[in-house]
């Protein structure tokens, strides 16, 4: 059966909604002491989680938020026929060793702190294709072992500038399916749930930013592409969505962003929302422009804006992940750093 599903230039509709079946969400301490610290499912306060390398935290954090998301949904490790995920850490070691005793057919990715966008937008297209009944998509990130990746050994003790964002300690997971969430699940209130409608594929966009210590200016640029074209595609506007969310822009790349899709006569202010803000309570948590990583928007995700949807108290969100594509080995050659966003439609639905 031929079903044209694509949209405009970069856009998927899909025909047949694609329900998010169960979601979970783990931090550490300090995300449990910000503004949503009562909505998230675990609030670790060891942030090694009792293990001996920062590395090896993070892999436990996603192994436990991907089972969490399992056992939420009454299901088992062998009921998911795929499990796309991915971190900040290089080879994505992270998920591969955090998800390696789940035996679950693995596809790792890189997006960066937009990877919750891409293992969304993946594990909705394999299952309106068919390819599968239960799908898990995941992500992590960690402050030690993020700092340690990409910028200095915490031991260093160096300042860092107000541009600069906290990488959220955190994994959020969601298991995708083709069904609703049963009666008595806990992404059901009485009939209403949460479904993924449609997707816009990011674009890499390069500005030829250089500030390693400003990732909310190299994302923007961006996320107001994703969001422009994900109007035009599926001829919208603001107006038709109760919120956008980005993922972490953090204080100075929400204005960027504002002030670029003000340019193309997009007025955004009234309804957008930015997980690297929403996450942390600044000035007294510190964390100057917000909070960052694959984890952030995950975890917001999980834990604050998917129960919104399924009580109702959203009825669509335009949700946009942000990426800073950061090589430690092309940055330290001089070149810049480009930004990616995927945007993922999410709608209440009465079933």
């Amino acid at each position: 059966m031929n079903r044209q599903m694509t949209c405009g230039t970069s856009s998927i509709s899909f025909q047949n909604p694609v329900f998010v079946q169960s979601c979970a969400s783990v931090v550490s301490r300090k995300e449990g002491e910000g503004p949503l610290g009562a909505y998230f499912d675990t609030i670790c306060e060891d942030p090694m989680f009792g293990t001996d390398t920062w590395e090896a935290a993070e892999s436990t954090l996603q192994k436990q938020a991907a089972l969490l998301a399992i056992k939420k949904n009454g299901l088992t490790c062998s009921d998911i026929q795929l499990l796309f995920a991915g971190d900040l850490l290089a080879q994505t070691s992270a998920s591969s060793f955090g998800t390696a005793d789940l035996k679950i057919p693995f596809y790792g990715l890189f997006g960066a702190c937009s990877t919750m966008g891409e293992s969304l937008s993946l594990g909705s297209m394999c299952i309106d294709g068919g390819y599968g009944k239960y799908i898990l998509c995941a992500t992590s990130s960690h402050f030690a072992s993020a700092e340690k990746e990409f910028r200095f050994p915490l031991g260093y003790g160096n300042q860092r500038p107000f541009s600069a964002t906290w990488t959220v300690t955190g994994s959020g997971a969601c298991i995708l399916s083709t069904s609703p969430p049963g009666e008595k699940a806990p992404l059901r209130s009485g009939k209403g749930c949460a479904a993924i409608t449609g997707l816009t594929a990011g674009r890499v966009m390069d500005y030829g930013l250089r500030d390693s210590m400003n990732m909310g200016g190299c994302m923007a640029p961006a996320a107001c592409d994703t969001i422009a074209r994900s109007f035009s595609d599926f001829g919208r506007t603001p107006s038709d969505y109760d919120a956008v969310f980005t993922g972490d822009l953090g204080i100075i790349g929400q204005k960027i962003l504002l002030d670029l899709l003000e340019e193309q006569n997009i007025r955004l202010s009234p309804i957008h929302k930015d997980c690297g803000i929403l996450i942390y309570d600044n000035p007294s948590q510190d964390t100057h422009a917000g909070g960052s990583g694959c984890g952030c928007s995950a975890v917001v995700l999980a834990s604050y804006i998917l129960p919104k949807i399924v009580s109702g108290e959203w009825k669509r969100i335009l949700f946009v992940p942000t990426g800073a594509l950061l090589s430690k080995v092309s940055f330290n050659e001089g070149d810049s750093i480009p930004g990616i966003a995927h945007g993922v439609v999410i709608e209440h639905m009465e079933v």
